[in-house]
């Protein structure tokens, strides 16, 4: 039997959605191909291919479910799976990191819209855990013996000539996260899904003003690096995840602000490669507690400010907490303990509670 509403638009259907943000995304994947030739395409397709293979199996075997497999999500977890690590990852690295993204970022929450953390997030995370060694390394950082077409001659080719190299790199370069070689496609891929109404300004636009805000009122001179396209693409195709985002307008507003500014505090904290991963990660944490805080008022109700702010800034208080909670287990190298609760509490959850609640509406 159908689940309402029973009048759906005809292109709004889970498919058409995730259709949309494939097309956003191919850019990034014709850039990487410069970049990095087939290394980087090898490490997309493995990442794609696993988790669509995954998502049909245990959607069958485990949820009894095999419909929700064909509705594109699981290609889009692969496609931003391989977005967030580097284009000579060892094959295996990244197909255990698909395998685990699907399983404990989806299937155990009950499957396509029921999930509570980024998926693709959470396969990255197993994936340090797991394979702290090659993860960690800065060996798989260093890619300048696999470069396909490096930035000189990718501009002299299309005739450009830029006095400014930092320009030429929001256009093109070869460093970082396969994902992370074009800020311009990524905007470019934002702003379809904008026009698609795929996506709100909400989220991506406070996420990027709060973190631009503080590094201009701080102007730490430290040790302070962070990748433009890296927040772009956090904040536009991660951060914005239906199932793990806030629905309301102002409790995006909230949501977005507050992952630029724990992101921010990262990096202060010493977290170089995973502080964007980190912050949507608490944040999405958060998620139900900011749409309970922010539902609207029924029409007719007062607003009643006071214990609004009170319990805002104890959820402030709250998120911080965490933040630095997660600072301090990073230094002392005890994440992978989180990930362990992680996967005990979701496979204990699944089996006497999620599990009985398969064929319900989101």
């Amino acid at each position: 039997m159908n689940l309402n509403p029973y009048i759906k638009p005809k292109f709004g259907s889970t498919f058409f959605v995730m259709l949309d943000v494939i097309i956003a995304l191919l850019p990034m994947v014709v850039m990487s191909w410069f970049a990095f030739g087939m290394k980087a395409l090898a490490v997309t397709a493995v990442s794609v291919a696993v988790c669509l293979v995954t998502d049909i199996v245990f959607s069958a075997v485990v949820l009894k479910r095999i419909q929700l497999s064909f509705d594109l999500s699981a290609v889009i977890t692969g496609l931003l799976l391989a977005f967030t690590i580097s284009p000579v990852t060892p094959l295996y690295v990244v197909a255990f990191g698909a395998v685990m993204a699907i399983i404990f970022g989806k299937i155990v929450w009950g499957g396509t819209g029921k999930n509570k953390f980024n998926p693709a997030l959470v396969g990255r995370e197993l994936m340090t855990v797991f394979f702290a060694s090659v993860m960690t390394s800065s060996s798989i950082w260093n890619t300048k013996n696999f470069i396909n077409i490096n930035s000189s001659t990718f501009f002299s080719s299309l005739g450009l000539d830029s006095d400014s190299s930092y320009l030429e790199s929001l256009l093109y370069k070869t460093s970082g996260a396969i994902g992370e070689y074009s800020a311009v496609c990524i905007a470019l891929g934002g702003l379809y899904l904008l026009l698609r109404k795929r996506i709100s300004w909400h989220i991506p636009s406070s996420v990027f003003f709060v973190f631009i805000l503080l590094s201009w009122i701080i102007n730490y001179e430290g040790d302070f690096k962070f990748s433009v396209s890296g927040l772009l693409l956090g904040a536009i195709f991660m951060a914005t995840d239906m199932p793990s985002s806030p629905i309301n307008m102002k409790g995006k507003i909230f949501y977005g602000s507050m992952i630029g500014c724990i992101a921010f505090a990262f990096i202060l904290g010493g977290i170089s490669n995973e502080y964007m991963s980190y912050s949507i990660l608490l944040l999405n944490g958060f998620s139900p507690k900011i749409n309970e805080l922010f539902k609207p008022t029924a029409w007719g109700n007062k607003t009643e400010y006071r214990p609004f702010i009170e319990n805002i800034s104890k959820l402030i208080l709250m998120i911080l907490v965490f933040a630095f909670a997660i600072i301090s287990l990073y230094h002392y190298q005890m994440i992978k303990y989180v990930v362990y609760l992680y996967i005990i509490f979701t496979v204990l959850k699944f089996n006497y509670s999620f599990s009985k609640k398969i064929n319900s509406p989101i």
